[in-house]
């Protein structure tokens, strides 16, 4: 699974990275750089699943353009960026891969990529030893090239010296190399990063495109728009299952019960499906059944969110922009026990952002390893990421209030501008000395 985003000059950042745990909590003003991060993950997910870099960022037929398409994906004035991840394959082995793309007249190309093994020391309890490398090797990596060739030689690991590939740099080698015949050791590496590449899902629901009837569906649209449809197709078992799990925590959200949340084929051929819910608001007479044209935006959203969750394939990587939009702030605490416990039992890491100070103090101090600021440095105007336990104020700013107090009167952002003010006179007065 993914535990780490790398950015280089990626829009508004100049180099930073991002964590990823079980649940990883991204928080920050607006403008300061939280969505240029989640398009990262979308532009990787594009590339490993065959789109041309110029598409992944300018879209095509199908797909939507990422904000500022090719012209803002570097950091200005640069014409060139790079991003990259490291996958854990097991206890002691990890896979760090990097794509450095250029820009010019529109086009987006490889300039540089590489994917590495690296290996770790077990201790005596099969467990990973801390900052024990055992040994790295580059399973790929490719040479120099001009500005101007239309391929880039890729070398891969124990190849014959005279066989170099030349790969088209209108796509990522790593996407070129799969389903190739290559040594156990590279195709291992390609599978791993490709499959954890492919696996990240940015769930952004949207309540008008889910309120109407949806065909009957294997995997769940980025907008929700046939979360009927993929509930509806499962089979009656796993229906069964999640409609359960979907009722058990809808129960949570009115003020009054709902008795049941499923979805059924309708239509004479039943190849689509509607959302329905049942409510419990008196205790006579048969209870109301609406369905999802009647549910509100929040409970829509809501019942998205768990579904992703639900279907999502084991080991992969949810992603939710403003995850609480919506919902009332009485059901934070309900929103963030569902993500952890439904995201724990499903083995699916989440990485949610949010501006909601009742989701936040919600958390508690256990979450503070968990939750990164994006901040703006004030003298560059960069976009930087830094985590909450590793601001060096942050005791005395818990002090103050809780996570949630101090966010929505600004003081993290204050503190962490202190200490970059603090840092900048540092390196002043040690050139002067």
């Amino acid at each position: 699974m993914l535990t780490e985003l790398l950015l280089e000059n990626w829009k508004s950042y100049e180099q930073a990275r991002v964590s990823i745990d079980a649940l990883t909590v991204l928080i920050g003003t607006n403008a300061s750089g939280k969505s240029n991060a989640l398009d990262a993950f979308a532009f990787l997910n594009r590339i490993a699943h065959g789109t041309a870099l110029t598409a992944a960022l300018q879209g095509d037929g199908v797909l939507p353009a990422l904000r500022g398409g090719v012209e803002w994906a570097a950091r200005r004035p640069n014409t060139s960026f790079a991003v990259g991840v490291t996958c854990r394959a097991d206890e002691q082995t990890d896979y760090q891969y990097r794509l450095e793309c250029t820009l010019s007249d529109s086009r987006c190309e490889v300039l540089s990529e590489q994917l590495t093994r690296v290996r770790y020391r077990l201790d005596r309890n099969g467990l990973r030893k801390r900052d024990s490398v055992l040994g790295q090797i580059k399973l790929f990596r490719t040479d120099p090239c001009e500005i101007a060739s239309p391929t880039v030689t890729a070398r891969l690991y124990n190849e014959k010296q005279g066989s170099p590939r030349q790969v088209s740099r209108v796509q990522s080698v790593l996407t070129h190399l799969v389903g190739q015949k290559l040594r156990q050791e590279i195709q291992d590496g390609v599978g791993v990063v490709v499959a954890a590449l492919r696996d990240i899902f940015i769930l952004d629901p949207i309540p008008s495109h889910m309120r109407g009837y949806s065909p009957l569906n294997e995997r769940l649209d980025s907008d929700a728009r046939n979360i009927a449809g993929v509930i509806a197709a499962l089979p009656q078992e796993k229906q069964a299952s999640i409609e359960s799990v979907l009722t058990r925590y809808a129960r949570k959200l009115p003020e009054k019960d709902i008795r049941r949340v499923y979805a059924e084929p309708v239509g004479k051929f039943k190849s689509d499906a509607m959302l329905y819910c049942e409510e419990q608001w008196s205790d006579s007479g048969d209870p109301p059944t609406v369905d999802a044209r009647g549910m509100s935006d929040g409970t829509l959203r809501f019942l998205a969110i768990l579904t992703a969750l639900l279907t999502r394939p084991r080991h992969s990587l949810l992603v939710i922009e403003e995850v609480d939009n919506g919902l009332h702030p009485s059901r934070a605490r309900m929103l963030l026990d569902m993500l952890r416990t439904v995201g724990e039992e499903q083995e699916v890491d989440v990485l949610v952002t949010t501006h909601n100070p009742a989701l936040l103090d919600a958390m508690g101090a256990e979450m503070v390893p968990f939750i990164t600021v994006a901040h703006r440095n004030p003298h560059s105007g960069l976009s930087q990421l830094t985590l909450l336990e590793d601001m060096k104020k942050l005791p005395k700013l818990l002090a103050q209030g809780s996570i949630g107090k101090l966010s929505s009167n600004g003081l993290i952002e204050k503190a962490l501008q202190l200490e970059m003010d603090f840092s900048a006179a540092e390196q002043q007065e040690t050139v002067h000395v």
